[in-house]
């Protein structure tokens, strides 16, 4: 399979199967167009007569056979070596656990999947022998995996900050005991945020993400405060402060753009101007009815503010002022390994999530979906063949993606969101599958481009 497209002048063939990515001059674009494998060592006939009237014979076949030396190299038209690893999909240990200390928040944004932090339940905190029996659960479920990784996440989590601290220790406590290595993370709107919670996260949390849209107005129409008010001002500075003190270790600030700003690269670069080199701002996944979902008919200027954007990062790299953009990070030299290009997140079989009284959910956006709870960390019960599913799921057993040419990229978009908007977490998302495909084309041409410079 091939995926041929052309942006910012550079025409560009991903060979599917194997990754390979070609940056081709024109003519090599045009006879690859007219290419059906297999591939004869001799240029058809058809594809010369299809290419005469605008180039030289003797160029089309020398084009010709130049695609043919990468056929043979197995880096066009290869085979798809992945399908045998569909049916091997085993039930793993759990490595990952979203911790939601904290179903209650500060802020009440439109667009929370969280149903503005309760989880469409009752506002509470996670008691710390949950927390600790959250620890004790993982510990166990990850039999010989050494390295687990926590998500202290809500609602806020600082508005339970002492419970996260005791639990934090708890872990520590643990880890020499059973040869384990945790690796925290926290997500907070800052609100929250004092000088000496910035300095217990910056201690102990390998990463950080900071929940903030962009502009000021931007921010302040979705992410309001129970009254109403905008938050912008309130978290600039603390998140700044983190940033500056918090030295190599990761963190990103990370933003939600609603059809209310389609302009949305303005908001990207507005976050690197105030001091974010990392950084992440998603489209809305929501009920297409909402004033600020985005739809099918939003996606060409959608599309449109991702190619400016992708141009405005070249730009600030040329001007040795580049950052990190999430979406058009990709690693085109090795990728993941196969098992992670099958099924992605390990969402529901390596990757759990944990309610305040101690429930167990695939993963944090199906939290409060009653018919998914899985066990509970307090009886250290889970479903097996709730596991056995999600391990299974993968893109050979999802609708539409085995002919999709971005499969190995996304590996069949996110669970959650295919249930809740396509109603199956095997039928993925149609919306979400077209922005994805949108990213990865700009991140494979922004490769392309800092190769053909000789940037980094």
């Amino acid at each position: 399979m091939i995926h041929q497209f052309i942006q910012n002048g550079y025409h560009i063939a991903l060979d599917v199967n194997s990754g390979a990515v070609h940056v081709l001059d024109e003519l090599s674009y045009r006879v690859l167009e007219k290419v059906e494998p297999p591939m004869d060592k001799q240029c058809p006939s058809a594809i010369v007569d299809a290419l005469k009237e605008k180039y030289p014979t003797e160029e089309i076949q020398e084009a010709y056979g130049e695609l043919y030396q990468l056929y043979e190299a197995d880096m066009l038209f290869s085979e798809d070596d992945y399908a045998a690893f569909a049916d091997k999909m085993i039930v793993s240990p759990i490595k990952a656990m979203c911790l939601h200390v904290a179903h209650d928040c500060n802020l009440r944004c439109e667009y929370c999947f969280a149903a503005k932090g309760d989880f469409g339940g009752e506002r509470k905190l996670m008691p710390l022998e949950v927390g600790k029996k959250a620890i004790d659960f993982l510990i166990e479920r990850s039999g010989s995996r050494r390295n687990l990784e926590l998500d202290f996440f809500g609602g806020e989590p600082l508005m339970n900050f002492n419970v996260v601290k005791q639990v934090v220790a708890y872990a520590r406590s643990k880890e020499k005991e059973y040869n384990k290595n945790f690796r925290f993370t926290i997500t907070t709107n800052g609100i929250l945020l004092t000088d000496d919670k910035i300095e217990f996260i910056n201690r102990e949390m390998s990463n950080v993400v900071l929940s903030i849209d962009g502009r000021e107005e931007v921010n302040d129409r979705l992410r309001v405060r129970v009254d109403g008010s905008g938050s912008y001002q309130s978290i600039l500075s603390k998140f700044q402060k983190l940033v500056q003190t918090r030295g190599d270790k990761d963190y990103y600030a990370r933003g939600t753009f609603t059809r209310h700003n389609l302009d949305f690269s303005e908001d990207v670069m507005h976050l690197h101007d105030v001091g974010f080199d990392q950084v992440s701002v998603e489209p809305v996944v929501s009920d297409p009815n909402l004033p600020y979902a985005i739809t099918e008919e939003d996606l060409p200027k959608v599309f449109d503010e991702y190619d400016r954007l992708a141009l405005r990062l070249l730009d600030a790299r040329k001007k040795g002022e580049g950052f990190n953009f999430f979406h058009f990070m990709l690693d085109l030299d090795q990728g993941p390994c196969a098992i992670k290009r099958l099924r992605g997140c390990g969402c529901g079989n390596e990757y759990v999530a944990v309610t305040p009284e101690g429930d167990i959910y695939p993963c944090h956006q199906f939290v409060g979906m009653e018919d998914w709870k899985m066990g509970s960390v307090l009886d250290n019960s889970v479903d097996m063949d709730a596991k056995a599913r999600f391990a299974k799921a993968n893109i050979y057993g999802k609708t539409d993606c085995g002919d999709c040419w971005a499969k190995f990229y996304c590996s069949g978009g996110c669970n959650a969101n295919n249930l809740q908007y396509a109603g199956d977490i095997l039928k993925p998302h149609k919306l979400s599958c077209e922005l994805e495909k949108k990213r990865l084309e700009c991140a494979i041409m922004m490769k392309a481009a800092s190769l053909d410079k000789g940037q980094s």
